[in-house]
């Protein structure tokens, strides 16, 4: 993969690049945006790019990259690459964008790290990019090809078929093509995009995971409303308007579905574990494996979560399941108070566990989980925004 000369040569240089990355990736991203504005008005979330969030899943994913390609020069980080592919695939970006990046990027390395940049280390972390680079142009081309679509052309308008409110925060669209085609099939766990155009005429995105099974005849998504001080700016500038402007028989732009954390085809005990409206991919999930008539153990383990009676209803129709709910304060009997705790929560050998909420939230599970002998390989999970787990591990 990584030339032997340039691998000498990032090995060198890699502790002052990742000291510096943070201050590289703000200058990058501030040079992008100035030439290319459309980028922060329609494609990039302009909430992760005001939290400061996205600078840091890139920061990380560089570093990470690179030190991969240093320690195993004949491989390659697949896991990272393919989260962040199957992000960009649902985003619609394409193979022509990346040039613009590398432009931008380099010249905030260069103005970083002056005359440290000598054509030799320039040289080599140019391969160190173009090697990321076209890892993600193949995989992104193929979810392309999946989909059945060409590169980037990921839209197209669904109508809102209904709108329920499930809690005061918390409301579910269910959606179907607004050409009456056939919807186009997905994985339990996967999300879509959905571009609205909002007041000041940015057409913003975010991903939001489909709540529904595959073999349902409409495509759900459960949309939680930014409240406090974010609500006013970017960070709850979409989920404010799917609440405030979209009602039953409106039309929605939605990207085909995309995410690697999909629910295997196994026969192995499942473990659903989720936090606040994390808790989608895994209704995805549960309603699947009530629809195939899973009969291995199912143990599902939301955390103050707003879709209770879907999780039990779908939990009641398997052979062999239980739920267990965490709230901050119970809110029913046999509900659980604090934080997930799996100490009397029985684990069969061989479960698959899956995993969505907070980060602080999906590493306290990972740890019990492993604790109880499941093994690492076989726990997996989703980031609702920039992956920054997978970019600092």
């Amino acid at each position: 993969m990584l030339s032997e000369k340039s691998t000498a040569t990032v090995r060198a240089t890699l502790p002052a690049v990742g000291a510096a990355i943070g201050d590289i990736t703000e200058l990058f991203y501030g040079k992008l945006f100035a030439a290319h504005p459309e980028l922060i008005r329609d494609l990039f979330n302009r909430g992760n790019q005001n939290a400061g969030l996205q600078k840091q899943a890139l920061a990380g994913s560089i570093a990470a990259f690179a030190t991969h390609l240093v320690a195993h020069p004949d491989s390659r980080p697949d896991v990272m690459l393919s989260r962040i592919g199957h992000k960009h695939a649902s985003l619609g970006v394409t193979r022509e964008q990346y040039p613009i990046v590398h432009k931008h990027l380099f010249e905030a390395i260069v103005e970083i790290l002056g005359d440290a940049v000598t054509p030799e280390v320039a040289e080599a972390w140019d391969e160190v990019y173009w090697l990321m680079a076209g890892a993600l142009i193949a995989i992104e081309e193929r979810l392309y090809a999946e989909q059945r679509v060409v590169a980037g052309d990921v839209w197209r308008d669904w109508t809102v078929a209904a709108r329920v409110e499930e809690t005061t925060d918390c409301a579910t669209f269910h959606l179907t093509p607004a050409d009456g085609s056939p919807a186009p099939g997905f994985k339990p766990g996967q999300y879509v995009s959905v571009q609205v155009e909002l007041p000041d005429g940015a057409r913003q995105i975010r991903q939001y995971s489909l709540c529904s099974a595959p073999g349902s005849p409409v495509r759900s998504i459960t949309v939680k409303r930014v409240h406090g001080p974010a609500a006013a700016g970017p960070d709850g500038e979409v989920s404010n308007h799917l609440h405030a402007q979209v009602s039953t028989g409106d039309t929605l732009r939605v990207s085909a579905p995309y995410g690697d954390l999909v629910l295997q085809d196994s026969a192995s005990p499942v473990i659903l574990a989720s936090a606040g409206i994390g808790c989608t991919p895994m209704l995805s999930m549960l309603e699947h494996l009530a629809d195939t008539a899973h009969t291995a153990p199912v143990t599902v383990l939301p955390a103050d979560h707003a879709l209770r009676t879907d999780h039990r209803a779908l939990t009641h129709k398997l052979s062999d399941a239980t739920a267990h709910f965490w709230y901050e304060e119970a809110a029913e009997p046999g509900d659980h108070a604090g934080r997930l705790d799996l100490t009397g929560i029985p684990v069969a050998p061989e479960t698959k566990a899956y995993l969505c909420g907070p980060i602080p939230f999906m590493r306290a599970a990972r740890e019990q989980l492993i604790a109880k002998g499941v093994a690492p390989a076989d726990i997996h999970y989703e980031v609702f925004g920039p992956d920054l787990w997978l970019a600092s591990a």
